[in-house]
This record gives structure tokens, C-alpha cells and sequence, in this order.
């Protein structure tokens, strides 16, 4: 992979892995767009590294908190939900570790041959986006989270594994069905995916340790990880301050957009 693809598809990723329009689809549509190669492993590995730096900084003291009262929980009890939270969040997740373990890679492969269902997945999620944008009560804010509601997002979190799905997409959408309002579910999505994507890096990041780094890579994967990272810090700061102060329609317009689109193009071709 040469500098300049390492450029687009870290900034493509810090954009799209924390705003809700799916990186895996774009990942996979803009180098099947273009004729790119297949990124590979090390890059695999930058993206996620990316990822989980911007999440880490942008959300430390959120992270310290959370630390704090789990650590707390353990030695006065769970009997306030800010000590309980932690352990919600750490149950959640493990539903997406056992589905990703077990289904990514089929799952992956699968899609990297169906240009035409990513493209389709983008409109219909979009409309799923658009539905629980309107009809959600958006009463709840983070103190009424339970283990109830957080095992309800988390298994919603599964189906992120499908290119065009979006991992906090489903996941906004199910603390929105569940009466959460924009910030509280936008917030509970990032601090969920916390430990997937740590998960994720850390795994792939071993593969990468016992089989090296390719000769070239290296500038490559550092380029990656810092683009992604960069962009997607300042993603997670115009998602947060954008479901403050207006709705989710402006991501489900470009979703609509993109997958009819590529379903345009698709025939053409």
C-alpha cells in the first residue's frame, strides 16, 4: 500500500467508523471504486489503532470514571449505577466478541463480493436510522441505563459485523428504541465500543507482531493510524455536538445517497 491510500482510507475511517454510515462499507466500496488493492493485515491493524487512539483521548475522562467506579464497585458494591456502569458496559460487549470471533471473517468475505447488498444495507439502514430518529422518546439520560437495556445494545452491536450496517449506527439505534436521547445513546455507543475496538486492535495487532511487518509497510501503517486517529477525534466531537443541536437525518440522507448511488453506478457498469 503506497502513502496516499494509507492517507484516504485512515481519514476514511476516522470519518466513518464513529460517524453512523458503516466503515466497513466504505472500506470495501471505495477501493472496489477505484481499483485499489486489498489493504491487508498491517493496514488492518493502523485502522484500529487509529480508532481506538481517538476514542481513548477523546472519551479519557469518561475512561478514568469508569475505572474509578469500577474499582469502586468492587470494594463499597454496585449499589449506585455510576459503580454499575462499567460492569454493564463490560457485559455488553460480550455478545460482539463472541459473534466477531466467530463469524467476522465469513462475514467479511462474503460481502467483499456483494457490492450490490452493501449498497442496499446503506439505504434500508438508513430508513431503520430515519425510524428510530422520529419515533424515539428520547427521555433517558445515561443514569437510567440498566443491564437490561445495556444487553439490548450490546447484542444490537452484533450486527455491525455486516458491511453497510455501522457500529454505532445500530447502536444509537437501539438506545434511541430503547427511550435514550440522542447524546446519552451517541455517548454509550462510544464508550461500548471501547473495548471491541481495544479487543479488535490487540488481536490483530498480535497476528501482525508474530508474522512482522512487511518491508514498506511501516510508513504506511504509521500514516494510517495517525489519519484515522486525527479525523477520528474530531468525528466524535461533531457527532456528539451535532445530536445535541439537531437530528440524525443529515447522516441518513448521505446514506440514502451513497447506496442509490452505487446501485446507479452498478447498473451502469
Amino acid at each position: 500500500m503506497n502513502p496516499f491510500h494509507a492517507l484516504a482510507l485512515g481519514i476514511l475511517q476516522g470519518l466513518t467508523e464513529i460517524l453512523p454510515i458503516s466503515s466497513s462499507a466504505h472500506l470495501i466500496l471505495v477501493p472496489w471504486l477505484f481499483g485499489w488493492p486489498e489493504s491487508g493485515l498491517t493496514f488492518d491493524v493502523a485502522l484500529h489503532l487509529g480508532t481506538l487512539v481517538a476514542l481513548v483521548l477523546y472519551f479519557r475522562h469518561d475512561v478514568a470514571e469508569l475505572v474509578a467506579n469500577a474499582a469502586s464497585g468492587l470494594t463499597r458494591g454496585l449499589g449506585e449505577q455510576s459503580t454499575r456502569l462499567p460492569y454493564y458496559i463490560v457485559a455488553a460487549t460480550v455478545p460482539a466478541a463472541i459473534v466477531g470471533k466467530a463469524f467476522e471473517a465469513p462475514i467479511e468475505e462474503f460481502f467483499r463480493s456483494s457490492i450490490t447488498l452493501i449498497a442496499v444495507l446503506m439505504i434500508a439502514f438508513g430508513l431503520v436510522l430515519a425510524f428510530a430518529d422520529t419515533t424515539g422518546s428520547k427521555r433517558w439520560r445515561m443514569d437510567r441505563m440498566d443491564l437490561k437495556a445495556a444487553m439490548i445494545i450490546g447484542v444490537a452491536q452484533c450486527l455491525a459485523l455486516i458491511p453497510g450496517v455501522s457500529r454505532s449506527g445500530v447502536t444509537i439505534v437501539a438506545a434511541l428504541f430503547l427511550g435514550f436521547n440522542r447524546e446519552t445513546a451517541a455517548r454509550f455507543s462510544f464508550l461500548l465500543s471501547l473495548p471491541v475496538v481495544a479487543g479488535a486492535a490487540t488481536l490483530k495487532l498480535g497476528h501482525l507482531v508474530t508474522h512482522g511487518i512487511p518491508a514498506g509497510e511501516l510508513t504506511p501503517l504509521l500514516i494510517g493510524i495517525a489519519s484515522s486517529a486525527i479525523v477520528g477525534y474530531f468525528s466524535i466531537a461533531l457527532l456528539l455536538r451535532l445530536v445535541q443541536r439537531r437530528s440524525l437525518y443529515p447522516f441518513v440522507w448521505y446514506r440514502l445517497i451513497v447506496g442509490a448511488a452505487t446501485l446507479i453506478y452498478i447498473s451502469l457498469i
